[in-house]
């Protein structure tokens, strides 16, 4: 049975696709607080642990209601050990790290970089992406909206070059792995669900293995701490990407995207309202210069034209002089959720495939 013909698949549609784009904006908003108060409480592999943990029991039941099918054959298995890791493992690891010694309002400007790492190793690793005026002046805006962010003019005064770094090098993991499995998931045969929660529990095996090797039990557990790992995990990694299944579906990929605009401002006003967090001027002004540079380089120019094709000729001598390189190629958009992006992945979802720079599991 199909699962978008399921009650369990038109069930979100029950809600206006806007109300569930401005919940996932605030989910993933809120994720970069959520954070810091779990490392009020855990150690930071506790805090991502934690948070794969509870995102792999939501997706699981997704997958159970859905009667949805664990992926197959050993190459697809590979490939989402190594999504997992560059996609979930790392950046949730570092960006917990990071929050030890920055502000939530940072980790959340951090991760709206990460369109601008993506421009440039894609650019090195898709061959079919090609740089436009207007994309290589998003990048140049972006990187300029970085050094505000950082106040450069001060030579980068108080800033704890440490945290930057990890939440910077969380942002250019996401950008790896989406490339990653561009390259490597394409054409997959499993759904979109399977792929997501498939990937996201092997990150939770990885986590379980490198947790204990580096951290202890905490002597006692604090409730606000707790509630804030659940809610990273449930909410944040497993409910989140299963709304933005639903508004890739209803809505097209591009449209549900531009939720990655709203996530570093979301996590700004809930840094300063609820954590208190410093706020000085050009923190605003520079994320704003990162999102309108970040936005430049998702543009794509004009479609080309079509070429012409030359009908074949009954004669079995011309289909055997045919050039390869004549012959459809497997288009680049990799089905499944762990190619979308939310999809980035983004944004990830059912029909239409939604393509791999939006994959759900890589956010934020």
């Amino acid at each position: 049975m199909s699962s978008a013909t399921s009650p369990a698949a038109r069930l979100p549609r029950l809600v206006d696709w806007r109300i569930r784009f401005g919940v996932l904006a605030l989910i993933w908003g809120f994720s970069f607080l959520f954070i810091k108060v779990g490392t009020e409480g855990f150690a930071p592999f506790q805090v991502t642990f934690g948070r794969l943990l509870f995102g792999t029991a939501v997706l699981a039941v997704a997958m159970v209601v859905k009667r949805e099918r664990l992926p197959r054959g050993w190459r697809t298995w590979l490939h989402l050990t190594v999504a997992a890791f560059l996609l979930n493992a790392l950046p949730f690891s570092l960006f917990s790290y990071a929050e030890l010694t920055i502000p939530s309002t940072l980790a959340g400007i951090c991760n709206a970089t990460t369109p601008l790492w993506g421009m440039v190793l894609s650019l090195v690793a898709l061959s079919e992406d090609r740089p436009t005026r207007v994309r290589a002046a998003g990048l140049g805006i972006g990187f300029i909206g970085v050094l505000t962010v950082l106040g450069a003019w001060q030579g980068f005064s108080g800033l704890d070059v440490t945290g930057t770094a990890l939440a910077l090098l969380a942002s250019f993991s996401y950008a790896v792995g989406w490339i990653y499995v561009r390259r490597t998931l394409a054409g997959n045969g499993a759904s979109n669900l399977s792929l997501a929660g498939t990937q996201v529990g092997i990150a939770t095996l990885q986590l379980a293995v490198v947790t204990p090797m580096f951290t202890s039990l905490p002597s006692s557990v604090e409730v606000v701490p707790l509630l804030a790992v659940i809610a990273l995990g449930a909410l944040g990694t497993g409910y989140a990407m299963l709304l933005q299944y639903g508004l890739v579906a209803e809505v097209g990929p591009t449209t549900a995207a531009m939720v990655t605009y709203f996530i570093p401002v979301i996590a700004t006003a809930a840094g300063v309202a609820v954590l208190d967090e410093h706020l000085g001027w050009n923190t605003p002004v520079g994320a704003a210069i990162v999102l309108a540079g970040a936005a430049l380089t998702q543009r794509r120019g004009p479609s080309r034209k079509p070429q012409r094709t030359i009908r074949a000729t009954a004669s079995p001598t011309a289909s055997r002089t045919a050039s390869p390189r004549a012959l459809p190629t497997a288009s680049p958009t990799a089905s499944g959720a762990a190619a979308q992006a939310v999809a980035p992945a983004v944004p990830s979802a059912t029909p239409p495939t939604p393509s791999p720079d939006h994959h759900p599991a890589g956010r934020p």
